[in-house]
């Protein structure tokens, strides 16, 4: 198929992205490690010993940064309908993370370990009708939510990526009754152009 315009276009600067050239020096395995790295460096995030959970973590440079941050006393366990290669001190899971019986596998792996963080960077693939992507966005986000309220440790941490527009401000309403507080960050590695933004929900209420 012959390439168009935009996507020639979008190529050209994913190359020439600065992200993306310092992702590839510093052996992360894609740019996204850096909107996790200003989050966490802002709020203090991940702590050594911590267990965090990253849904939709493939290829995985998130599970990357949490691992090295947890360090070795702490646990990361990544879950992805995507295979991922492996990363030291990640427990990779292939699945569903709202299939019943994924999750109920999920926990035995768990055991009795206390999820400290919950964190999402999921993305729908593009349809490229507007209402129908964002629908899609903000019910990946309710499922992570539900997810993060069933496993995160009272007073635990919920980072997820939502694209503002319609249902946006609903999702936040339900992180706030969720959570003690939710703030949202836009770090400098997301795209200006782009809506995403971050939701930080700090303190799961009981």
């Amino acid at each position: 198929m012959k390439r168009t315009k935009t996507s020639k276009s979008w190529m050209m600067e994913h190359i020439n992205d600065p992200f993306v050239q310092r992702a590839k020096s510093e052996g992360f395995r894609a740019r996204a490690a850096y909107k996790l790295t200003e989050i966490d460096d802002k709020d203090k995030l991940i702590r050594p010993g911590m267990v965090v959970v990253d849904l939709g973590a493939a290829p995985g440079s998130w599970s990357q940064v949490a691992a090295a941050r947890v360090g070795e006393k702490g646990k990361v366990f990544a879950l992805d309908l995507l295979p991922m290669e492996p990363i030291r001190g990640v427990e990779f899971m292939q699945g569903d993370f709202h299939d019943e019986a994924f999750v109920e596998h999920f926990e035995v792996l768990l055991g009795d370990r206390e999820v400290d963080l919950v964190m999402s960077d999921i993305a729908p693939n593009i349809s490229g009708v507007p209402t129908s992507d964002q629908a899609r966005s903000i019910h990946l986000a309710e499922l992570a939510l539900d997810f993060a309220q069933a496993h995160l440790s009272q007073g635990g941490r919920f980072l997820v990526k939502v694209f503002q527009g319609q249902g946006f401000e609903a999702f936040r309403k339900q992180m706030e009754a969720a959570f003690k507080s939710v703030v949202v960050r836009k770090p400098q590695a997301s795209r200006g152009r782009s809506s995403e933004v971050y939701l930080l929900g700090v303190g799961k209420r009981a």
